[in-house]
């Protein structure tokens, strides 16, 4: 088991929760994610890193799978411009690789704000540390364990 998959296990289970983490082939994208676990598009809880023009820290834009962050909403709300936040940023403030980050079990302490269309569904999925594991939990304890503010930051 990776350094990342064990980290967000381990994550999990220190809130009390049963990780209910699935191999997949391939969850790069929503719609393989969506496809593998046999979910709606979005039900899967894409991780989207932006890096805080003014703080230079990683900022976390929990999305919908169907849903596209609107840069100047999710600037508005983080307070500051946003750019892209490269691969050494991610890595250093998350501990995860690009194309598998979750939304939980980071090295650093993180802002993040979460899409409403997440809640609108019993069972959410999110990348487990690595492009091929997810794994399920409810909308509400996923803004429990990350701190997630609900907003409107989507097209």
């Amino acid at each position: 088991m990776s350094k990342s998959l064990t980290r967000v296990r381990n994550t999990l289970i220190a809130a009390g929760i049963a990780p209910d983490i699935r191999e997949v082939g391939q969850a790069r994208t929503a719609q393989e994610a969506a496809d593998s676990v046999g979910c709606h598009l979005d039900q899967i809880a894409k991780s989207i890193i932006f890096r805080g023009e003014s703080s230079g820290e990683a900022l976390l834009f929990l999305t919908a799978g169907g849903n596209r962050v609107a840069a100047a909403k999710a600037s508005g709300i983080a307070g500051e411009a946003l750019g892209k936040a490269d691969a050494a940023l991610i890595r250093a403030q998350t501990g995860f690789a690009i194309g598998g980050v979750a939304p939980v079990g980071h090295l650093n302490p993180i802002r993040a704000w979460l899409d409403p269309r997440l809640g609108e569904f019993e069972v959410i999925w999110a990348a487990a540390g690595t492009p091929r594991h997810v794994f399920a939990l409810d909308p509400q304890t996923l803004i429990t364990l990350t701190g997630a503010v609900p907003a409107d930051f989507t097209d």
